[in-house]
């Protein structure tokens, strides 16, 4: 599933994040679904070859309909629409006008089950994929709920919509808007020309900043949706707005389960509401931050736990600000002062948007301390290779100790008495 981590509590130190690499991890990461495969799925039983001969006939009018879409050709798109269906009709060609501007490179449908609903009638579920030319490497993938009738011989859509759990796209909420930037391209709905020329400056700052942190090769560019407001946000992600106010930004994508993953499309996606109440330091650690998830994501798996990974990025966006320790990590400041300080790195619990504000913050800060003892002590070079190396191992039980040993030759527990001593060392000033 896609897996949205986001960012920014406050102008000064944007802080309340959610992961952005992780399959279900809350995310919803309910957002942006990719759904990897491949194949025709058709219905089975007695009737099985007359419903592979519908999905095939169905698969030739979504065809014509992506070849229509590429070519911004609206009545080649509008030609597989039902005639009667008048209002289907209107929102279709809407949502092409809308999409006149995003720069596409492929927009393919794939059926993947088809079931009857009487004679002539069929409901198919798709797999749409396209690909933003120039920046994504490999198919951004949403599921679409399709409902058709048969006229003689053609099947029609009488209607189109996200599947159940799916999120919307953006076209489907207005006119896209498209800024282009050296390393960023900003889609935006509803939002000012200036606001998206700001926010893709601040992406464009962001890119080589993560290249310098993140010592690797990667793609080195990145796309980032504004919807119109914190609602949209949430439609975006599939998701309710409750649960992104205050949340300046969220990366969305995929990991896989251990190893190499494939790449997948990320997009970053600002809440404009949220965003706007941050310092230009808090709109550049935000933005820093998420394109981090986007340049680790191929090295992110299940094994990756969420101190590494949000420590990581948040690494990233502080090392080259110049703030002491305890701008950065107040919360755990105020614990180490008050003789509180946490015993064991930040569990993946400790991430949960549902905890006290305070004891998400010390999780966050515990991770960033973590990774920047690593980068301290071991350097810079060593921490990319941790991160790869936990990343790389199968399955999450042993991924952290084995890394410790192979990369810093180090124990769990001597990692961990040494972050305790290092989290004292940096926080510890009255």
């Amino acid at each position: 599933m896609a897996t949205p981590r986001s960012h920014g509590r406050d102008a000064a130190r944007p802080r309340r994040t959610r992961r952005g690499g992780r399959p279900a991890r809350p995310v919803a990461l309910a957002a942006l679904l990719v759904v990897l495969g491949a194949g025709l799925v058709s219905g089975c039983g007695a009737d099985e070859p007359a419903r592979s001969t519908t999905a095939g006939d169905i698969g030739a009018v979504l065809d014509r309909r992506a070849a229509a879409v590429l070519h911004h050709d609206t009545e080649a798109y509008l030609a597989g629409t039902a005639p009667g269906a008048r209002a289907l009709r209107e929102a279709q060609r809407t949502e092409l006008a809308n999409l006149a501007d995003v720069p596409l490179s492929s927009w393919t449908y794939e059926v993947r089950e088809v079931t009857g609903k009487g004679a002539g009638r069929a409901t198919a579920e798709v797999e749409l994929r396209y690909r933003i030319k120039g920046f994504d490497t490999a198919p951004l993938t949403t599921r679409r709920t399709m409902e058709l009738t048969r006229d003689g011989s053609r099947w029609y859509l009488t209607a189109d919509r996200p599947a159940k759990g799916a999120a919307e796209q953006l076209w489907q909420q207005g006119e896209v808007a498209v800024v282009r930037g050296s390393h960023a391209l900003v889609l935006g709905v509803g939002r000012t020309g200036a606001e998206l020329r700001a926010i893709r400056d601040d992406a464009d700052r962001a890119v080589p900043a993560v290249s310098a942190a993140w010592q690797r090769t990667w793609a080195g560019r990145i796309v980032v949706l504004v919807p119109r407001s914190v609602e949209d946000m949430g439609a975006l992600l599939a998701s309710s707005a409750d649960s992104y106010r205050g949340i300046a930004a969220v990366t969305t994508g995929g990991v896989g389960g251990t190893g190499e993953p494939p790449a997948l499309a990320d997009r970053v996606i600002v809440n404009p509401e949220a965003y706007a109440g941050l310092t230009p330091f808090g709109r550049r650690v935000v933005l820093t931050h998420e394109t981090t998830h986007v340049a680790t994501r191929p090295r992110t798996s299940a094994a990756t736990p969420l101190w590494l990974s949000e420590g990581f990025a948040d690494w990233a966006a502080y090392r080259a600000e110049d703030r002491d320790a305890e701008v950065i990590a107040p919360e755990l400041a105020e614990a180490v002062r008050a003789r509180e300080a946490p015993a064991a790195l930040p569990a993946d619990a400790d991430f949960a948007f549902d905890g006290e504000a305070d004891a998400l913050a010390q999780a966050y800060e515990g991770g960033w301390l973590a990774c920047a003892m690593i980068a301290d002590r071991w350097g810079e070079e060593k921490l990319t290779a941790f991160y790869r190396a936990v990343g790389a191992h199968h399955g999450r039980d042993g991924a952290v100790e084995q890394a410790l040993s192979e990369v810093l030759s180090t124990t769990e527990a001597d990692f961990t008495a040494d972050w305790r001593d290092y989290v004292r060392d940096r926080l510890g000033r009255a």
